[in-house]
């Protein structure tokens, strides 16, 4: 057997190529937890397979419900980690989606997609559309799923992640502009917590993780002025971290988004002196308390 080249021919951010072809991760997979029942919040959470081929999954989020009438309205969440990393299972992620159910009162799917290198981009969009896809079925009160059924008030939809999550967001909503979704589906507002997209050094990483990209102007990386104009909700909140190099990028969206003839709110909320994902890393620091108190309030107050 021949053996491993360590030759190097790319480096990025996130991992390096070696001439052989392989991908080598600069951060070790990430540890999967379990869904469970919360005693101290009440929320409920359980994993449903939304597809086998090719595996897509959630993870789905049910507050303490006390009246059984009342209808509860809808985060559907995508985790970050740069395309390649992190999962919607990961403690981080649990605990900040199951942490916004509670206090929003909302039920919450967080989706499983597909990462690079096992499944370049565009599996994380083509995946995370296919759950939306999965979780507005159930509009009618006949989907798979009883939680989603009973629980879900579907003239209340809210999108939102963070990091490659906020970008992606940022396509599902372009597509419902564009595709549409199911009547009786209404997405109220999307949350986009400091959103990657082009301009940055990590432009051609995206680019390698994804074969079949458009280059630099690539709608995925750099949102038409058509794609902003039908934005498929009516408000939207950026968040954006002072530190992050993916800040001047997120803020510049944001004023595309204003000028594109859009006819919905969009609100920019700065975090001083925090860098990158630091609600996820550490979510009893004062201004991760803030960003998820905001996050909750846009949900609760639309």
């Amino acid at each position: 057997m021949a053996s491993e080249t360590k030759e190097v021919v790319k480096e990025f951010r996130f991992f390096r190529v070696y001439k052989d072809g392989r991908i080598e991760l600069f951060r070790p997979p990430v540890e999967k937890i379990p869904p469970s029942d919360d005693p101290n919040t009440g929320v409920r959470s359980k994993d449903v397979v939304i597809s086998s081929d090719p595996p897509v999954s959630a993870r789905i989020f049910l507050p303490r419900v006390s009246d059984p009438e009342q209808k509860l309205p809808l985060l559907f969440y995508i985790h970050g980690g740069g395309f390649c990393m992190q999962s919607a299972f990961s403690l981080g992620h649990h605990n900040f989606v199951s942490t916004v159910a509670a206090e929003a009162e909302a039920i919450a799917v967080s989706v499983e997609y597909g990462l690079f290198p096992a499944r370049p981009i565009p599996a994380c969009y083509e995946d995370s559309w296919a759950a939306l896809r999965w979780v507005v079925g159930h509009a009618d009160g006949d989907g798979p799923d009883a939680w989603l059924n009973e629980h879900a008030d579907f003239r209340r939809v809210f999108i939102g992640g963070n990091s490659a999550g906020g970008n992606i967001s940022h396509t599902l909503t372009a597509w419902v502009g564009s595709i549409g979704l199911p009547a009786g589906v209404r997405v109220v507002g999307v949350i986009l917590v400091q959103p990657y997209f082009g301009g940055t050094e990590d432009d051609h990483m995206w680019m390698y993780m994804c074969p079949t990209n458009g280059g630099l102007s690539d709608p995925r990386l750099k949102p038409t002025e058509e794609d902003l104009a039908r934005l498929g909700c009516e408000k939207v909140l950026v968040f954006v971290a002072e530190k992050d190099h993916l800040r001047e990028v997120a803020i510049g969206y944001g004023e595309e988004l204003k000028k594109s003839g859009w006819r919905g709110s969009v609100e920019l909320v700065e975090h001083v002196g925090e860098e990158h994902g630091f609600q996820i890393r550490d979510p009893k620091n004062e201004k991760a308390v803030e960003l998820k108190d905001k996050f909750v309030s846009f949900i609760k107050d639309n």
